[in-house]
């Protein structure tokens, strides 16, 4: 459908006689690779990599403890009143709800903040490829999607100059 879309509005900017096809600029930005490579990319990558650590390091204290719980319970609870280990199990049961809750929790949140910063940094890139391309007399400029582009000639990647230009910015 976007094909479709994307052919139309090319072939409506020919007709209308504007431009020939020669004087035509298109270029594409391949987003994936600006985004994992730019210096805002990798500042990002190295944040959630901390943040992930840091939950991972809770993560495996909490199951060490639900270890120690489920051992106890395990050597001691023939050895216990009925009472004593139906507290035991409650207090495990409990313990374990947390840790789910907490994981889940930790997973949200990396999620989230994984979503935030590329979102943050996607539209920062849209406004330097923008600034990219009117400087440089592009009429068009596209993000390469492998679903979408059947060919892409390497000559219209225009992705390093626009990683340049975006790190740049970033700098100031």
């Amino acid at each position: 459908m976007r094909r479709f879309i994307v052919a139309g509005i090319m072939a409506l900017a020919f007709a209308a006689g504007t431009a020939s096809a020669a004087d035509v600029k298109i270029g594409y930005v391949d987003m994936q690779r600006a985004l994992n490579n730019s210096e805002a990319g990798k500042e990002a990558k190295e944040q959630l990599a901390a943040r992930l650590k840091k939950y991972q390091d809770e993560i495996n204290g909490k199951q060490d403890e639900l270890k120690k719980l489920k051992d106890e319970l395990e050597k001691q609870g023939m050895l216990l009143s009925e009472t004593a280990r139906a507290s035991k199990e409650k207090d495990y049961q409990q313990k374990l709800k947390e840790f789910q809750r907490f994981t889940k929790d930790a997973q949200d949140e990396l999620q989230g903040k994984d979503e935030e910063f590329t979102r943050k940094i996607l539209e920062e890139m849209e406004k330097v490829i923008k600034e990219y391309g009117r400087a440089n007399g592009y009429a068009f400029i596209f993000a390469k999607n492998d679903n979408l582009m059947v060919y892409v000639d390497d000559k219209s990647d225009v992705t390093e100059d626009v990683l340049k230009l975006f790190n740049t910015t970033k700098k100031k």
